[in-house]
Protein backbone atom coordinates (compact mmCIF):
# COMPACT_ATOMS: atom_id res chain seq x y z
CA UNK A 1 0.00 0.00 0.00
CA UNK A 2 1.28 3.39 -0.96
CA UNK A 3 0.88 6.79 0.81
CA UNK A 4 1.79 10.11 -0.28
CA UNK A 5 3.40 12.82 2.91
CA UNK A 6 0.71 14.91 1.87
CA UNK A 7 -1.98 11.89 2.17
CA UNK A 8 -0.61 11.14 5.40
CA UNK A 9 -0.46 14.38 6.87
CA UNK A 10 -4.10 15.04 5.82
CA UNK A 11 -5.13 11.68 7.76
CA UNK A 12 -3.42 12.35 10.71
CA UNK A 13 -3.65 16.60 11.17
CA UNK A 14 -7.31 15.86 11.74
CA UNK A 15 -6.34 15.11 15.42
CA UNK A 16 -9.40 14.74 17.58
CA UNK A 17 -11.91 15.36 14.93
CA UNK A 18 -10.97 12.11 13.41
CA UNK A 19 -11.61 10.20 16.54
CA UNK A 20 -14.10 12.27 18.35
CA UNK A 21 -17.04 11.06 19.41
CA UNK A 22 -19.33 11.89 22.76
CA UNK A 23 -19.11 9.19 25.14
CA UNK A 24 -20.12 8.62 29.06
CA UNK A 25 -17.30 8.11 31.20
CA UNK A 26 -16.46 7.13 34.74
CA UNK A 27 -13.16 9.26 34.53
CA UNK A 28 -10.87 10.34 32.70
CA UNK A 29 -7.61 9.30 31.68
CA UNK A 30 -4.71 12.11 31.01
CA UNK A 31 -2.32 10.63 28.75
CA UNK A 32 1.06 12.83 28.26
CA UNK A 33 3.57 11.15 25.64
CA UNK A 34 7.24 12.79 26.15
CA UNK A 35 9.88 11.72 22.75
CA UNK A 36 13.34 10.89 24.46
CA UNK A 37 14.88 10.66 21.12
CA UNK A 38 17.89 12.97 19.90
CA UNK A 39 16.53 13.29 16.29
CA UNK A 40 13.34 11.22 15.51
CA UNK A 41 10.06 12.93 15.58
CA UNK A 42 6.46 11.19 16.68
CA UNK A 43 3.79 11.10 14.08
CA UNK A 44 0.40 12.25 15.66
CA UNK A 45 -0.04 9.37 18.06
CA UNK A 46 -3.84 7.29 18.40
CA UNK A 47 -4.38 7.22 22.15
CA UNK A 48 -7.47 4.78 23.09
CA UNK A 49 -9.17 3.17 25.93
CA UNK A 50 -9.45 -0.70 25.75
CA UNK A 51 -9.96 -3.61 27.30
CA UNK A 52 -7.95 -4.73 30.11
CA UNK A 53 -5.31 -7.34 27.96
CA UNK A 54 -6.35 -6.60 24.31
CA UNK A 55 -3.68 -6.06 22.65
CA UNK A 56 -3.08 -5.03 18.95
CA UNK A 57 0.46 -6.88 18.35
CA UNK A 58 2.69 -9.18 20.07
CA UNK A 59 6.38 -9.11 19.44
CA UNK A 60 7.78 -12.22 17.33
CA UNK A 61 4.21 -12.58 15.39
CA UNK A 62 3.41 -11.00 12.16
CA UNK A 63 2.34 -7.14 12.25
CA UNK A 64 -1.41 -6.53 11.07
CA UNK A 65 -1.83 -4.93 8.16
CA UNK A 66 -3.41 -2.11 10.22
CA UNK A 67 -0.14 -1.78 12.13
CA UNK A 68 1.65 -2.26 8.91
CA UNK A 69 -0.23 1.16 7.30
CA UNK A 70 0.56 2.90 11.05
CA UNK A 71 4.37 1.97 11.19
CA UNK A 72 4.90 2.98 7.15
CA UNK A 73 2.96 6.49 6.67
CA UNK A 74 1.91 7.47 9.96
CA UNK A 75 -1.86 7.06 9.15
CA UNK A 76 -3.66 5.55 12.28
CA UNK A 77 -7.41 5.41 11.21
CA UNK A 78 -7.55 2.19 10.26
CA UNK A 79 -5.74 0.88 13.83
CA UNK A 80 -8.57 2.84 15.18
CA UNK A 81 -11.15 1.46 13.55
CA UNK A 82 -9.89 -2.23 14.06
CA UNK A 83 -9.88 -1.26 18.15
CA UNK A 84 -12.43 -2.68 20.47
CA UNK A 85 -11.98 1.06 22.15
CA UNK A 86 -14.19 2.89 24.18
CA UNK A 87 -12.54 6.01 23.20
CA UNK A 88 -10.35 7.23 20.83
CA UNK A 89 -7.99 10.07 20.51
CA UNK A 90 -5.30 11.87 18.66
CA UNK A 91 -1.80 14.01 19.48
CA UNK A 92 -0.16 16.11 17.27
CA UNK A 93 3.41 15.56 15.90
CA UNK A 94 6.06 15.44 18.46
CA UNK A 95 9.75 16.60 17.76
CA UNK A 96 12.65 15.51 20.01
CA UNK A 97 12.66 16.68 23.97
CA UNK A 98 8.72 17.90 23.21
CA UNK A 99 5.35 16.54 25.16
CA UNK A 100 2.02 16.26 23.90
CA UNK A 101 -0.93 15.64 25.98
CA UNK A 102 -4.50 14.46 25.68
CA UNK A 103 -7.80 13.03 27.72
CA UNK A 104 -8.95 9.97 26.94
CA UNK A 105 -12.75 8.50 28.71
CA UNK A 106 -12.67 5.01 30.88
CA UNK A 107 -15.77 3.22 31.97
CA UNK A 108 -16.12 -0.42 33.14
CA UNK A 109 -13.85 -2.58 31.31
CA UNK A 110 -12.50 -0.22 29.47
CA UNK A 111 -9.55 0.61 31.65
CA UNK A 112 -6.78 0.01 29.66
CA UNK A 113 -4.53 2.63 27.35
CA UNK A 114 -3.19 1.92 23.86
CA UNK A 115 -1.05 3.97 21.80
CA UNK A 116 0.50 4.04 18.41
CA UNK A 117 2.49 6.30 16.96
CA UNK A 118 5.19 5.69 13.72
CA UNK A 119 9.15 7.04 14.48
CA UNK A 120 9.91 9.65 11.53
CA UNK A 121 12.15 9.64 9.59
CA UNK A 122 12.18 5.58 9.67
CA UNK A 123 10.84 2.44 7.29
CA UNK A 124 8.34 1.20 9.82
CA UNK A 125 9.77 2.03 13.09
CA UNK A 126 6.96 2.62 15.78
CA UNK A 127 6.16 3.13 19.66
CA UNK A 128 3.46 1.48 21.82
CA UNK A 129 1.57 0.53 24.60
CA UNK A 130 -0.40 -2.25 24.03
CA UNK A 131 -3.58 -2.77 26.29
CA UNK A 132 -1.73 -1.31 29.63
CA UNK A 133 -4.37 -0.95 32.46
CA UNK A 134 -4.34 2.71 33.51
CA UNK A 135 -4.14 3.96 37.41
CA UNK A 136 -6.57 3.67 40.18
CA UNK A 137 -7.82 6.59 42.32
CA UNK A 138 -5.75 9.79 41.31
CA UNK A 139 -2.93 8.30 41.39
CA UNK A 140 -0.46 8.96 38.53
CA UNK A 141 2.02 5.99 36.80
CA UNK A 142 4.75 6.44 34.21
CA UNK A 143 6.26 4.24 32.09
CA UNK A 144 9.22 3.97 29.48
CA UNK A 145 8.53 2.17 26.02
CA UNK A 146 10.91 0.86 23.13
CA UNK A 147 10.74 1.31 19.64
CA UNK A 148 9.47 -1.63 17.73
CA UNK A 149 10.16 -2.77 14.24
CA UNK A 150 7.11 -3.69 12.29
CA UNK A 151 8.85 -5.98 10.12
CA UNK A 152 7.05 -5.26 6.63
CA UNK A 153 9.75 -3.26 4.73
CA UNK A 154 13.40 -3.73 4.45
CA UNK A 155 15.18 -0.90 6.45
CA UNK A 156 17.00 1.07 3.70
CA UNK A 157 17.15 4.77 5.09
CA UNK A 158 16.44 6.25 1.35
CA UNK A 159 15.16 9.43 1.85
CA UNK A 160 12.61 8.45 -1.45
CA UNK A 161 11.16 5.87 0.73
CA UNK A 162 10.93 7.73 3.97
CA UNK A 163 7.98 10.23 5.35
CA UNK A 164 7.92 13.13 7.33
CA UNK A 165 10.98 15.60 8.55
CA UNK A 166 14.13 15.61 7.09
CA UNK A 167 12.98 13.68 3.84
CA UNK A 168 9.41 13.42 3.08
CA UNK A 169 9.58 10.86 0.76
CA UNK A 170 6.68 8.66 -0.60
CA UNK A 171 5.96 5.91 2.58
CA UNK A 172 5.06 2.29 1.56
CA UNK A 173 6.87 -1.06 0.99
CA UNK A 174 9.91 -0.75 -0.88
CA UNK A 175 10.22 -4.70 -1.34
CA UNK A 176 9.30 -7.49 0.20
CA UNK A 177 11.81 -8.55 2.09
CA UNK A 178 10.97 -7.08 5.11
CA UNK A 179 11.80 -9.63 8.33
CA UNK A 180 8.20 -10.59 8.54
CA UNK A 181 7.49 -10.04 12.12
CA UNK A 182 7.83 -7.08 15.27
CA UNK A 183 10.88 -7.33 16.74
CA UNK A 184 12.42 -4.16 18.97
CA UNK A 185 13.92 -1.97 16.86
CA UNK A 186 18.06 -1.43 16.76
CA UNK A 187 17.41 2.02 15.58
CA UNK A 188 19.20 4.45 12.60
CA UNK A 189 22.00 2.37 11.11
CA UNK A 190 23.42 5.14 8.33
CA UNK A 191 23.08 2.69 5.72
CA UNK A 192 21.39 4.78 3.77
CA UNK A 193 20.30 8.59 3.73
CA UNK A 194 20.03 9.24 7.31
CA UNK A 195 23.05 10.56 9.72
CA UNK A 196 22.94 7.99 12.14
CA UNK A 197 24.62 10.31 15.01
CA UNK A 198 21.86 12.80 14.39
CA UNK A 199 19.09 9.96 14.30
CA UNK A 200 20.14 6.98 16.17
CA UNK A 201 18.55 6.18 19.33
CA UNK A 202 19.00 3.62 22.35
CA UNK A 203 16.01 2.66 23.96
CA UNK A 204 13.37 3.36 25.38
CA UNK A 205 12.64 6.24 23.09
CA UNK A 206 9.20 7.61 24.51
CA UNK A 207 8.05 8.12 28.14
CA UNK A 208 3.87 7.85 28.53
CA UNK A 209 2.63 9.54 31.82
CA UNK A 210 -0.73 8.60 32.75
CA UNK A 211 -3.09 9.96 35.61
CA UNK A 212 -6.65 9.00 36.24
CA UNK A 213 -9.24 12.60 36.48
CA UNK A 214 -12.37 11.90 38.43
CA UNK A 215 -15.24 13.46 37.48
Amino acid sequence: MKYTLKSMLAATALGGALFSGTVLADSYFEVTVTNLTKGITFTPALVATTRSGDSFFLAGDEASSELETLAESGAAGDLADSLDAYDVASLDFIGPGASGTTLVATKGQYKAITIASMLIPTNDTFFALNGVDGPNGNKTIRISVPAYDAGTELNDELCANLPGPGCGGDPGPVSDNGEGYVYISNGVRGVGDLDADLRDWRNPVARITITRVNN
